[in-house]
C-alpha cells in the first residue's frame, strides 16, 4: 500500500517546474508537477500518452499549435507524439499528470515460429 498527500510539500521552485513521481507501476507513471510563474517555455514531445489535470492555479498550454487556457479543475488528454508547451503558469500551479506507457510491444503479440 502507498499513501500520501498531493498538497503536502507542494511549494513551487523559484524558477521552472518540479516533477515528483508519486507512482510508477507497469506502464503507468503518475507525477505531481508544481510550477513557478517563471517558466522557460520548453516543448515536450513524448513517446507516451498523457492525461493532465490542473488542481490549483491557472496556466496556458500550446498543444500542437492551439492555445489552451486552463483553470483549476481543467484537464486535457495529450496523445503521444503531440508537441506541447507550457506557455505560462501561475505561481504554485499544481498539476497531476498521468503518463500511459506502452507495456506490450507488438512483437510480443506476434506468434513465434518454432525452430526445428
Amino acid at each position: 500500500m502507498q499513501t500520501g498527500n498531493l498538497f503536502a510539500q507542494a511549494l513551487p521552485p523559484s524558477e521552472g517546474e518540479r516533477f515528483d513521481t508519486l507512482l510508477r507501476h507497469k506502464g503507468l507513471v503518475i507525477e505531481r508537477i508544481v510550477s513557478s510563474s517563471k517558466i522557460e517555455s520548453q516543448q515536450y514531445l513524448q513517446a507516451q500518452d498523457e492525461w493532465v489535470v490542473l488542481l490549483q492555479g491557472e496556466a496556458e498550454l500550446d498543444i500542437a499549435g492551439k492555445r489552451l487556457p486552463l483553470k483549476a479543475g481543467d484537464y486535457v488528454f495529450i496523445p503521444s507524439a503531440t508537441p506541447h508547451t507550457v506557455l505560462r503558469a501561475s505561481q504554485g500551479a499544481l498539476w497531476l499528470a498521468v503518463h500511459l506507457h506502452e507495456t506490450i510491444r507488438e512483437k510480443d503479440l506476434t506468434p513465434q515460429s518454432a525452430t526445428p
